[in-house]
């Protein structure tokens, strides 16, 4: 039996459409993050960028959100030790980490409602940063795995 192409390639060999495939739709890389500057510890709030369709989980603008929203994460142009700023769930820092795909992963399940079905989109959990003053954002800090499956 043939492996995936997530087994068989490197992230690097992907095509661009294996490449979108691997994204699960969560969003969680979405949400805004704090470094702490001396520990150099990242921590996840429950703001998510305004360009996220909460309900959706998905950018409202893709294609121009790097112009848009100059800090998004461009997962494809970023080095492999970057990949600490994604969730420990994302598929492409699994990947990198020689991990497996969960089975709620939408290519695993082959249903792409299983990851809402299994607690790990943002969606109901997160709130635009339209709505937050940035000096709010230490209040809205969250261990994803507590509050999110």
């Amino acid at each position: 039996m043939k492996k995936p192409f997530w087994v068989e390639k490197s992230l690097k060999e992907m095509t661009d459409q294996q490449w979108e495939s691997l994204c699960d739709g969560c969003a969680r890389c979405c949400l805004l993050k704090l470094e702490d500057e001396d520990s150099g510890e990242l921590h996840f709030t429950r703001a998510s960028c305004r360009l996220l369709d909460i309900e959706t989980c998905r950018c409202k603008d893709y294609s121009n959100r790097k112009f848009r929203e100059p800090e998004c994460l461009a997962v494809r142009q970023m080095e492999l030790e970057e990949y600490r700023w994604l969730p420990q769930t994302c598929a492409y820092r699994l990947i990198s980490e020689g991990k497996e795909l969960p089975e709620w992963h939408p290519l695993i399940s082959g249903d792409n409602n299983s990851v809402k079905q299994a607690g790990i989109s943002v969606e109901g959990f997160a709130l635009s940063e339209e709505y937050i003053h940035p000096d709010q954002l230490d209040e809205l800090i969250v261990e994803l795995d507590t509050m999110i499956k």
